[in-house]
């Protein structure tokens, strides 16, 4: 397994897009979210105007090759500070857990 240990931070869905098919469907705590489009413009999308920072950090990734497929497995920490809102009466917050993920990609 391969590991990464720098934190990566970004607050915007710039770029991500090419790295889902149109089909792909992503899935976040039990739940479908649908396609990548769906998930960003209904759910992580809107999120992102909350948060104050977005970080990864102690990213493992394995890839198992068969070809046409690879399959890999994906785990990191994650930490999102949320900011504060006055008009709701919110401090600033801090989450922190663990994210898991997995692939399925087919070469063509």
């Amino acid at each position: 397994m391969k590991s990464y240990k720098n934190a990566i931070q970004n607050l915007t869905t710039e770029g991500t897009f090419q790295l889902f098919t149109q089909d792909a469907t992503v899935f976040e705590q039990g739940k479908v979210e649908g396609t990548y489009k769906d998930y960003i413009d209904g759910h992580l999308g809107p999120e992102l105007g909350h948060f104050k920072s977005f970080t990864f950090s102690d990213y493992q990734i394995d890839v198992n090759v068969s070809l046409p497929y690879a399959y890999t497995t994906e785990n990191y920490l994650y930490t999102i500070v949320l900011k504060a809102d006055e008009a709701k009466g919110t401090k600033e917050r801090t989450i922190e857990s663990k994210g898991v993920a997995t692939s399925i990609l087919k070469k063509n």
